[in-house]
């Protein structure tokens, strides 16, 4: 079964962010009903420091995506509101992005396969040609993009004119060991995921899983974030943690830290890809 062959094209997901006021649920829900629609999943969060108003509603209707995007574009202009009207469960075109590590490229390839992670992996590119035989086993075109210091700003080039040319919606950073400029995280800007180890700032650099096993951690983690130009530092989506203890060596660690990887990166993904993060500026709100 393909991965859109199940995806109902009367089912919609609305996301909105708006100025805190009163009567915004009630209009949303007024103008769905006015449309025929049936609400089947609804959650909203007030930020009362930010002062944003957030909210994400599933609805089947008949009504065509054009109609209610002119009542919504009439509730935009009378909240202030920001949003966004999509088929529920449509597959998001995703490029993926490694290095030479494996592990979270064939986490999500095999989790769109069996698990109806709903994202149409369009494209992996790589700056080595190690996982090429891994992109031709799941059938994903794969583009080598090397990248040296004197080739960086032609790399970045042409990763952009394979997610203009293949419409790409979200790019994943499955382990690429390089750093995105600042001009192309502000082109992605909300588009670009990256998953990470859970130790940094304390052990950068090379051997981070040696280091932390010499200071004897407790706990090894990853963060899944979207990629800004401070490295690192984005709006966090999805964080898990694995206690260790003296029993575990650097090869233990490093092999539990890469299945808590794929487990964090997954989940940000299947987040981001059905709409359940919405950014509320240096964070994020996830509707699971």
């Amino acid at each position: 079964m393909s991965p859109t062959s199940a995806v109902d094209p009367t089912h919609l997901v609305l996301t909105l962010s708006c100025p805190d006021q009163p009567g915004i649920v009630a209009a949303v829900a007024g103008l769905l009903a006015e449309h025929g629609g049936n609400i089947t999943e609804s959650q909203q969060f007030g930020d009362p420091l930010s002062g944003l108003f957030f909210m994400r509603v599933q609805v089947t209707t008949d009504a065509g995506q054009d109609v209610l995007r002119a009542g919504l574009g009439a509730l935009a202009d009378r909240f202030g509101m920001t949003w966004r009207l999509d088929v529920a469960g449509r597959p998001v075109r995703t490029l993926v992005m490694v290095s030479t590590t494996a592990h979270c490229l064939n986490d999500l390839a095999f989790r769109q396969r069996s698990e109806n992670l709903p994202v149409d992996l369009v494209a992996v590119v790589s700056n080595h040609e190690v996982l090429r035989p891994m992109a031709d086993f799941y059938d994903i075109p794969f583009h080598h993009v090397p990248v040296t210091a004197a080739t960086k700003a032609s790399a970045e080039a042409r990763l952009l004119e394979l997610v203009e040319e293949l419409d790409v919606e979200l790019v994943v950073l499955a382990r690429y060991m390089q750093i995105l400029s600042d001009d192309l995280c502000r082109r992605l800007q909300g588009q670009v995921i990256n998953i990470h180890h859970s130790f940094l700032p304390s052990f950068k650099g090379a051997r981070p899983y040696a280091q932390a096993h010499q200071r004897g951690v407790k706990l090894i983690g990853a963060t899944a974030h979207y990629v800004t130009g401070d490295l690192d530092e984005g709006p966090i989506i999805e964080q898990d943690v694995e206690r260790v203890d003296h029993t575990h060596a650097v090869e233990d660690l490093v092999a539990l830290g890469q299945d808590v990887e794929r487990r964090a990166l997954a989940r940000a993904v299947r987040w981001h890809a059905e709409h359940r993060v919405l950014l509320d500026g240096t964070r994020t709100i996830v509707f699971r």
